[in-house]
């Protein structure tokens, strides 16, 4: 296991020592209730809020949540299990809803990739885990204002708006690790404890790795990806429950080692024929991209007026570093190759942005039986600073002087959200946001039992990158208008008893002055509008212990054809749920599949950590097949799977990214195991 800042992980050691040590004194002073309501018992709800119960979703292990917890009676030993450990989100709180979640114990989709990282939504990326990705299917974008743009390695950082704060009557702790025969690995550990009825504190930490498949040396450790997060937090509730304060801290550490991608030697080389894989040669051999970002957020809220008038107040301070470092740029017969251009020095760069963001919000909010209403000011202020080196002359390596450029933007907002309800079955809500005399977000929904519809508009000025950079290669200044995005869209679900789900959505979206990085990896603004019309669908189905789970996306970007989207993307699963070889374990035995349709993705360029527009390459309609066995071993999930089963049957290969393959054939082992005491 990788573990590159020994510091981060003595400090988190020393936290979970100090909280064991204060929570079993406090512990002492009140033994667990053995009859109460207080084990397992969910908060009263709000009057008036209902209990939002959804759907099973498509795979739900819904069988699992009906078998005995741990909660056991008065002549037992063990009290805590699944049931008493609870998970609250501070903005359920905010908002009137207390729901306090179990936490999960299902072995639903644990082996599939997509969810072993905090997004799990469909992404392209560059082949292997933890490399840079972007969403592969259209997300609409929900934040106006300042931002800086490099959104790479999103996914594998810790969201601190979506932490989950615990509520344990025992420390609550998993540990979480997978292992794939092509060094790829992933580990989390996660500690949580109520010091008191009204305080919990929590810490986790997270690695993510993997070794190159392209390009690689032959040496014992050739890593590609190092990556290591960290998020602590806590929540305190006051004794009268008029007070909340949810507070986190996360940090997120991420190595990238670039290879540009597998590069031809011969004339006749096309990407179709380079699945030689360590036998490739590659355009970067010395190049790497270092990124850390540390986020402190805070929200505390007072009742005024019980939950018909609360005061609230968020806080928020984010940095995002960044470095590009190449000290081998590459040529070939005396031309440069792979950048378009040096500016500073022919013979090295580095690159450094540095991005600070302080933003506050106050507010007001309450709830009552039928109706939500949040209204809020805030100011957020931005600061950008970008440098490169510059050599004595361009061709060496001695450093003669630092370019720099800053970027300043203070920006205050306005906003509000207003919803009218009865049960979870009817309601309508409309939100909005406005930046002073510049950007607003617009969205308006409601839904009639299981249908839902909404109308969402967008003015979104272009990212700080997307204006304005300073690099060794690349160097542009733009003065883009901000985008305007609709999108309209309609969704249906239903629950047929306990055997079927079906989920279907439709969309169409109208997005004018779309800003995309084109053919050169240079920002541009399209003046045509582009539209897209989306339908999707979502089925499962059981039969006895056997199960059928499917997701079809349809994309038509023939009127949008700056926006890359593969026509067709579909998932399926077909597996057997249920007790395994003679009932030693309960599990699910099963093969899945990914097909995306043949389609132009876009290339990665590592200097901006952007994805551009490439037209240079074609994408075949290549599934991938795995096949899977999980088991479920009372607090211990596991899974073993064979990752991409069908690897040089009808194809040597596919890529992810144009220059980057897939991963191959890969036996890949994985196992969480949660502790309740």
């Amino acid at each position: 296991m990788k573990i590159k800042n020994v510091s981060i992980l003595l400090f988190i050691l020393s936290l979970l020592f100090v909280t064991d040590i204060y929570g079993q004194v406090r512990e002492r002073q009140r033994q667990p209730t053995r009859s109460g309501s207080r084990p397992g018992q969910q908060r009263p709800q709000t009057p008036g809020q209902p209990q939002q119960q959804q759907p099973p979703r498509p795979g739900q292990d819904t069988t699992r949540t009906t078998r005995p917890g741990s909660i056991l009676d008065d002549t037992t030993r063990n009290l805590y299990g699944p049931k008493t450990t609870l998970q609250l989100y501070e903005n359920d709180v905010l908002e009137g809803r207390y729901r306090e979640q179990r936490v999960d114990t299902t072995i639903q989709n644990i082996q599939n990739q997509r969810f072993w990282f905090q997004d799990t939504a469909f992404y392209q990326h560059l082949g292997q885990v933890g490399t840079a990705s972007k969403p592969l299917l259209f997300k609409m974008p929900t934040r106006i204002g300042a931002r800086l743009g490099k959104n790479a390695f999103d996914r594998y950082a810790y969201n601190p708006d979506k932490i989950n704060y615990f509520d344990t009557r025992s420390p609550y702790s998993h540990l979480y690790y997978v292992q794939g025969q092509r060094g790829e690995q992933l580990f989390e550990a996660i500690y949580a404890r109520n010091i008191t009825k009204q305080f919990n504190f929590g810490v986790a930490y997270q690695i993510i790795a993997a070794d190159k498949q392209i390009g690689a040396t032959n040496l014992r450790d050739d890593g590609l990806i190092d990556n290591q997060a960290v998020k602590v937090f806590t929540h305190y509730k006051s004794k009268n429950a008029r007070y909340d304060l949810f507070a986190n801290y996360t940090h997120l550490n991420h190595e990238q080692i670039e290879t540009g991608g597998v590069k031809p030697t011969d004339d006749d080389d096309t990407l179709d024929s380079l699945f030689r894989y360590e036998n490739e040669l590659v355009y970067l051999s010395q190049a790497t991209t270092q990124e850390l970002r540390h986020t402190y957020h805070l929200l505390h809220m007072l009742q005024l007026a019980k939950e018909n008038l609360k005061a609230y107040h968020r806080f928020d301070w984010r940095s995002q570093n960044t470095t590009y470092l190449d000290d081998r740029i590459p040529y070939e017969e005396g031309r440069l190759d792979f950048y378009p251009e040096t500016i500073y020095s022919d013979l090295r760069t580095k690159d450094r942005t540095e991005y600070r963001e302080y933003e506050n919000e106050f507010g007001l909010t309450g709830n009552s039986k039928i109706s939500y209403y949040k209204a809020y000011i805030k100011q957020r202020n931005a600061k950008l600073k970008y440098s490169a080196i510059q050599t004595i002359k361009p061709d060496t390596t001695a450093i003669g002087a630092i370019i720099r450029s800053n970027e300043v933007e203070n920006q205050v907002f306005l906003g509000g959200q207003f919803r009218l309800f009865y049960q979870d079955k009817y309601w309508l809500t409309g939100e909005g946001e406005y930046q002073l005399a510049d950007n607003y977000r617009l969205h308006a929904a409601a839904k009639f039992k299981g249908l839902e519809l909404s109308q969402t508009r967008l003015r979104q000025s272009p990212s700080f990158i997307e204006q304005r950079i300073i690099s060794n290669h690349f160097n542009w200044n733009n003065d883009f208008k901000a985008t305007l995005t609709d999108r309209s869209e309609a969704s249906f679900r239903h629950q047929f008893g306990d055997r079927q789900y079906l989920r279907l959505k439709g969309a169409f979206t109208n997005i004018n002055r779309l800003v995309v990085f084109g053919p050169e990896a240079e920002p541009l603004q399209i003046s045509d509008s582009q539209q897209l019309l989306e339908a999707q669908l979502a089925h499962h189905i059981r039969f006895g212990g056997v199960h059928f789970e499917n997701f079809v996306n349809y994309t038509n970007n023939e009127n949008a054809p700056f926006v890359r989207i593969p026509e067709w993307l579909v998932n399926s699963k077909l597996y057997y749920q249920g007790h395994i070889f003679k009932k030693a374990l309960y599990g699910q035995l099963g093969v899945e599949m990914y097909l995306p349709s043949g389609y132009r993705p876009d290339a990665y360029m590592p200097v901006t950590q952007q994805f551009y527009l490439q037209d240079f390459y074609t994408t075949k309609a290549y599934p991938v097949f795995d096949v899977f066995l999980t088991a479920d071993i009372k607090t211990v999930n596991v899974f073993v799977k064979m990752a991409h089963v069908n690897y040089d049957i009808w194809e040597p290969g596919y890529y992810e990214t144009p220059g980057y393959p897939g991963l191959r054939r890969s036996f890949t082992f994985g196992v969480k195991w949660m502790f309740f005491d």
